[in-house]
C-alpha cells in the first residue's frame, strides 16, 4: 500500500538489531526506499553486518557522532550527491550516563545516584546526544532536503510523567518535544513535516538502561490497554510518517505504547 520506490531514507541511531530505528529501516526498505544508517565506533561491526544480511546497501554508510556538525555534514552531502534530495530522516538517537539516569547496575549493592546531584557536565553531553542533534542535523539537512520531506524523532513519556529511574533523561526528551514543535513550525514555508514517536517500552539496548525496565513491562502487559509493544509496532507507526499519508501532519506526538499513556493508575493482574 505505501509505495517509496526510490525515496532516499537517513536512518541516526541503529545500534544493533534490538533497536527501534533498525526495524523502522527494514520498513523502509521493505516499502522500496534507499536506506543509509550512520554507526560509531562500537557499532559499526554490528550495522554494517545488518545491512549487509537484509540487503541494505551500505555504499554510504559512515561513521557520525552526531555532537560533530561536520561530520553529519560530510554524511549527508554524500547522500545527496551520490542519490539525490533525502526524503526521510529518523533521529532515533539516545545516551545517558549512570549519573544522568540515576540507576545501579545489578548486583551493585550502592544507592542510585541522586537526582539533585546529576553532575552538570555529563546531563549536557546528554543533552547534546539525545536532544539537541535533532535541531544539528535538521540545521545541515535543510538545504539537502526533497520537497515535503518528513523527519521524525523517537520520544518516551517520562517527559511528561515521572520515571525515576529514567530521571536525567528525561529532561532531555521533554527539550527533544519541544525541539520537534519548533522545527515544525520553522520548517512551514518548505513544507517539511517534524514529528515524534512516544513509543511504549521496547527491550532494546537502550530501555535495558532503565532502572525496573522488567517490572515495568510486567506492569505494561496488563495495565496498557493493548499490552506491551515490540519494535515493530513503532516501525509501523514510522511508515506512515514516512510515506505521503502524513503529507499534512506535522508537530506531532503519537504515542505508540499499547494506551499506557491514558491511564492514571496501574492495573494489578487479576
Amino acid at each position: 500500500m505505501i509505495n517509496n520506490q526510490n525515496k532516499i531514507a537517513v536512518v541516526f541511531g541503529v545500534r544493533n538489531d534490538s533497536s527501534i530505528g533498525f526495524q523502522v529501516a527494514l520498513k523502509l526498505h521493505q516499502s522500496g526506499c534507499k536506506v543509509v544508517l550512520n554507526y560509531v565506533e562500537d557499532t559499526k561491526e554490528d550495522v554494517l553486518y545488518l545491512m549487509q544480511q537484509n540487503g541494505i546497501d551500505s555504499t554510504y554508510a559512515a561513521n557520525v557522532d552526531v555532537r560533530n556538525e561536520e561530520e553529519i555534514k560530510s554524511f549527508l552531502t554524500a547522500i545527496y550527491q551520490g542519490l539525490g534530495p533525502i526524503d526521510y530522516i529518523l533521529h532515533g538517537v539516545a545516551f545517558g550516563s549512570q549519573n544522568v539516569m540515576c540507576y545501579t547496575l545489578p548486583g551493585i549493592d550502592a544507592p542510585a545516584p541522586s537526582y539533585i546531584d546529576i553532575p552538570f557536565e555529563e546531563l549536557m553531553d546528554a543533552f547534546n546526544i539525545s536532544a539537541y542533534s535533532l535541531l544539528r542535523i535538521c540545521r545541515v539537512a535543510e538545504p539537502l532536503m526533497a520537497k515535503n520531506a518528513s523527519v521524525l524523532t523517537l520520544t518516551y513519556n517520562a517527559s511528561q510523567r515521572v520515571f525515576p529511574g529514567y530521571a536525567g533523561m528525561a529532561i532531555n526528551k521533554a527539550a527533544l518535544e519541544n525541539i520537534m514543535l519548533y522545527l515544525a513550525s520553522y520548517f512551514r514555508i518548505s513544507g517539511v513535516r517534524v514529528n515524534a514517536i512516544s513509543a511504549g517500552l521496547v527491550m532494546s539496548t537502550s530501555a535495558g538502561g532503565i532502572n525496573g525496565v522488567r517490572r515495568l513491562r510486567k506492569m505494561g502487559k496488563v495495565t496498557a490497554p493493548l499490552g506491551n509493544i515490540a519494535a515493530t509496532d513503532v516501525a509501523d507507526a514510522a511508515l506512515y510518517y514516512f510515506s505521503d499519508l502524513s503529507k499534512k501532519v506535522t508537530g506531532n506526538i503519537h504515542f505508540v505504547d499499547g494506551g499506557f499513556n491514558i491511564m492514571g493508575v496501574a492495573i494489578e493482574e487479576i
